[in-house]
């Protein structure tokens, strides 16, 4: 499912302009953002949370050249799926059928 089609999703089963719905998905993902930015962790009980995790520097490889390369520490967002999550997309999975419809 890509954005648009979630603001899609949003409109119709909301009954609101796919102008209000993307402001809302907008909305949410920029304050994801920018929790995540300041590294504070998000939890949304029963689908998941989302927190950083801080990779230390290491001595990689070119896999062209095959000389080392120095990589840098940095920091990425993590995502880990929730239970009920978990449950619903190997119930669906099972069933063949869509989470929600």
């Amino acid at each position: 499912m890509t954005k648009s089609e979630l603001i899609e999703v949003i409109a119709a089963r909301q009954g609101i302009s796919k102008t209000r719905a993307e402001l809302v998905v907008n909305t949410i993902f920029e304050s994801m953002a920018n929790a995540l930015a300041q590294e504070e962790g998000i939890e949304i009980r029963g689908f998941g949370s989302f927190s950083i995790r801080e990779y230390r520097p290491y001595l990689g490889r070119n896999p062209r050249t095959r000389r080392p390369v120095k990589v840098s520490a940095k920091k990425l967002p993590f995502f880990k799926v929730g239970k009920d999550l978990k449950e619903m997309v190997n119930e669906s999975a099972a069933k063949g059928v869509p989470i929600v419809e």
